[in-house]
């Protein structure tokens, strides 16, 4: 075999490894792909506290299971029936509620309240059991929620062999408890259904480091503000010189990153924590999630057509004040005192800058290693283009109030772990295509300094295209 058949072999085999490598990454994360657990084991009975300092309230979920087998319920066909059949008949579900649920404190029983509106509903999808949920707030004949609630839970123990029921705390700020869908406070059983609880003495400590993990999956969760950040770090390895070059250096590039994560992150705390104090008021969520769709197809288009020549920082800190509203959602019904809540949106503002942070260390090396490579500048086309078509997508279901299933499809390759898997491929895949590229000899040269630069003369050119 002769040393330029080995050569073209090893061209070959460089070629082909970063498809490999993306191949294997794309088997990855379909087995990372697998829908979570379901919430609810089987069927039992919950009953979820959430508290504050001075309120205490919460939700009792029945399966239908039971409630067709105890009361006599049909509960079938759509959602629309099962809702109208437990709405019409609510008050016999809620007195059997009352008859099987007890909560109060030093041998005083509290009146539950439940709400007038019908139950909700919750799926679980095929195989699982549905649940009918009936929302309440206990009367208090107390200033602040005692830390020791006397709780009896055993809604249909007695009738039906083989159920426990469960008690929850669902929300409890002052523990740093939010939306706590697993951990179990209190199994009870037939015969053993009544027990004094211990909520566990108050931490503002447990408040703000439960607040940094909320922050940080609210990241997790919102591909929306992920595909902000990414799409203005898609141009900040280059520098607009009549048209988009790579930047010269790693400083340079680091340094561009470092003013659009910072400006995003000022805008967004601001309106963040103005917001989460009521300082002003917060717009409607629709208004808001549509500006944040719109503000991304906005920052697409800007990285091919840029008005705001190599000053990305603007379009961050701009847009960035409409997504602080979008995470002040995340304590709209922060129901409690003033330094609960700034313990909580401070936790949850360096979670979301966790998050960022995040988002932006993983990608950063894979953009760096391709930026001098043939293939960025139409891969940032490409990229800007579907990510503005994404964008309008999102618009237009928040604005006509559809749903196209646009955000479950994209959490399937964006959801963590998934998406850190996927970039470490793409990175190893940029690697071996950065050095493919500079071992031919056809790296792009580098453009010049931001600061010489003549946006001028930028502009000019940029008309004449």
């Amino acid at each position: 075999m002769t040393g330029n058949t080995l050569a073209r072999q090893a061209g070959s085999t460089s070629r082909r490894a970063p498809l490999l490598i993306l191949a294997l990454g794309l088997v990855l994360i379909t087995v990372f792909s697998a829908s979570a657990a379901s919430a609810h084991r089987g069927e039992q009975s919950y009953l979820y506290l959430d508290v504050t300092e001075t309120e205490l309230g919460g939700s009792v979920h029945l399966p239908y299971t039971d409630i067709r087998e105890v009361l006599g319920l049909s509960l079938e066909g759509t959602d629309e029936e099962i809702q109208a059949e437990l709405a019409a008949n609510r008050d016999e579900l809620i007195n059997y509620i009352k008859t099987h649920t007890s909560i109060g404190a030093d041998g005083v029983e509290w009146a539950l309240e439940f709400s007038d509106e019908d139950p909700g509903l919750l799926d679980e999808g095929e195989g699982a059991p549905g649940y009918a949920l009936f929302p309440y707030v206990a009367d208090l004949p107390v200033s602040e929620v005692p830390r020791e609630l006397d709780v009896t839970f055993d809604p249909f123990l007695s009738e039906l062999d083989g159920r426990d029921s469960i008690v929850l705390v669902g929300n409890d700020w002052q523990r740093g408890v939010f939306d706590q869908e697993a951990n179990e406070l209190r199994v009870f059983t037939p015969g053993d259904a009544s027990a004094t609880i211990d909520l566990g003495n108050p931490s503002q400590w447990l408040n703000f480091t439960g607040s940094i993990g909320l922050g940080v999956d609210h990241i997790q969760d919102g591909p929306d503000h992920v595909f902000f950040v990414l799409v203005l770090l898609i141009p900040s390895v280059l520098v607009f010189a009549g048209t988009w070059k790579p930047a010269p250096s790693f400083i340079s590039s680091l340094w561009r990153i470092l003013k659009i994560v910072t400006m995003f992150t000022l805008a967004h705390s601001i309106t963040f924590t103005l917001a989460g104090l009521d300082f002003i008021p917060l717009p409607s969520a629709k208004i808001v999630e549509t500006v944040i769709a719109v503000s991304i197809a906005a920052a697409a288009i800007h990285n091919l057509r840029p008005v705001f020549l190599n000053r990305e920082w603007l379009l961050a800190f701009g847009f960035g004040l409409f997504h602080g509203l979008g995470f002040a959602s995340l304590v709209e019904a922060l129901d409690t005192d003033r330094g609960t809540q700034l313990i909580s949106l401070l936790g949850r503002n360096i979670g979301i800058e966790i998050g960022q942070a995040v988002v932006v260390l993983v990608a950063f090396p894979a953009l760096f290693l391709l930026r001098r490579t043939r293939y960025y500048n139409p891969l940032m086309i490409v990229g800007s283009i579907g990510l503005a078509i994404i964008a309008i997508i999102w618009a237009i279901e928040r604005i006509f109030e559809v749903e196209f299933g646009t955000t479950d499809f994209i959490l399937l390759f964006t959801k963590w772990p998934r998406s850190f898997i996927a970039m470490i491929f793409v990175t190893v895949a940029a690697w071996l295509i950065h050095r493919t590229e500079d071992r031919a000899g056809r790296l792009l040269p580098v453009g010049p300094h931001m600061n010489e630069i003549d946006q001028d003369e930028a502009r000019k050119q940029l008309a004449n295209r």
